[in-house]
């Protein structure tokens, strides 16, 4: 596979921030676990919003993802559960590095959330990294499943769509089985990153829920298709969906 050269970093990451000592202490310890390869990395813009849009199959894909984004010259932000911006410690860490908090909340509320927090990314001119499943993938061989409709109503909510920018891992589940223990040997296990071109999302006008599911299974197809590259396979004609295996968010059966 052929590994994305070194980029210029962008100002957001030249500036001092609170990044720098998170990266200190993250990227070192990553590299314990992981040797990370990025093939396609000028396709995540240097400049400007952005949806970054990965698989997940892995409770440490986060970080991978998140080393990833900080090599290839972003800050890597997340969205993250309000709840955790009420922890002491934690709340303070999110807020500094510009995380963006989800709310449970009514159709209406969420949508102007939702549009409140598209707005903030153009002012800032960040980026944002969103899962689309959600969750850990439940599709039993790891491929991506049935998304969710949150990082589509994200790009779709400003006035100039933010480009959505699909990337694929490989090699976590190395590290950190789904819903497993923590591997500490060998070191250094081989991860791949496969960044996309973003997702064409032109014909995506408006936001009826038609639209935003139509938009997000474009979105998973590409996420798919990425990691069927890395994984030199095809991906299944058909995403797993929990809701037909009797499973709900957590990936628990219903009763």
């Amino acid at each position: 596979m052929r590994v994305s050269p070194r980029r210029r970093a962008s100002a957001e990451k030249t500036r001092p921030s609170v990044f720098w000592p998170a990266a200190m202490i993250v990227i070192p310890a990553t590299a314990w676990f992981a040797k990370i390869e990025i093939e396609g990395a000028e396709n995540l813009p240097l400049e400007g919003p952005y949806v970054l849009a990965p698989n997940h199959y892995s409770e440490f894909d986060p970080v991978i993802v998140a080393v990833a984004t900080w090599r290839m010259g972003r800050a890597p932000r997340f969205m993250a559960k309000e709840s955790l911006f009420k922890v002491p410690v934690l709340g303070w860490l999110l807020r500094a590095t510009g995380m963006i908090p989800v709310a449970r909340a009514s159709n209406s509320a969420a949508a102007k959330q939702t549009m409140a927090q598209s707005n903030a990314l153009v002012a800032a001119q960040s980026g944002v990294i969103v899962y689309p499943e959600g969750s850990l993938t439940r599709d039993p061989d790891m491929w991506p499943m049935r998304g969710k409709t949150g990082a589509v109503r994200l790009a779709l909510a400003p006035e100039e769509t933010l480009p959505v920018i699909p990337v694929a891992t490989w090699g976590v589940q190395e590290i950190l089985p789904r819903y497993g223990r923590l591997r500490l040997w060998p070191p250094r296990r081989r991860i791949r990153v496969l960044v996309g071109p973003p997702v064409d999302l032109s014909s995506y006008t408006d936001t009826t829920p038609g639209t935003l599911i139509a938009a997000t299974d474009a979105i998973m197809r590409d996420i798919s298709i990425l990691l069927g590259r890395l994984r030199g396979e095809e991906p299944p004609a058909e995403r797993w969906n929990p809701a037909k295996h009797g499973q709900n968010e957590t990936g628990r059966l219903d009763s």
